[in-house]
């Protein structure tokens, strides 16, 4: 069973988080435990000098494997990035809806201002 004080089943079960977000989450956490066992299997390999069981380790690679393709799909997709970039959009449509292209045009100059004072 899992075990609920582990960070990440707390950030992937937090109120708020979108749903390719947290199976992210989900994902990084599984891979990583996954990780961890074949690296202690291979310890114990080294100090009893016996082989890990080939069927095992087939099976934690394939796991590892599925999980990896899994995660680069969502990022492929653009969870975090192209979710904030969209954000950045709407926002722009809002504020250019609310004010005349006087005002818009004076708010946009001192936004390029500040980007290129902060180097963005």
């Amino acid at each position: 069973m899992t075990d609920m004080t582990n960070a990440a089943p707390v950030a992937a079960t937090s109120p708020g988080l979108p749903d390719d977000q947290r199976r992210l989450i989900e994902l990084d956490d599984a891979i990583a435990k996954i990780r961890t066992q074949i690296a202690t299997a291979d310890l114990a390999r080294q100090r009893q000098r016996k082989p890990i069981d080939p069927d095992w380790f087939h099976r934690a690679h394939t796991a590892l494997r599925h999980l990896s393709r899994e995660r680069a799909e969502l990022l492929a997709q653009g969870t975090g990035r192209r979710r904030r970039e969209k954000l950045k959009d709407a926002l722009i449509g809002v504020l250019r809806e609310r004010h005349d292209p006087a005002t818009w045009t004076v708010i946009l100059a001192e936004a390029q201002a500040r980007s290129e004072r902060e180097g963005l």
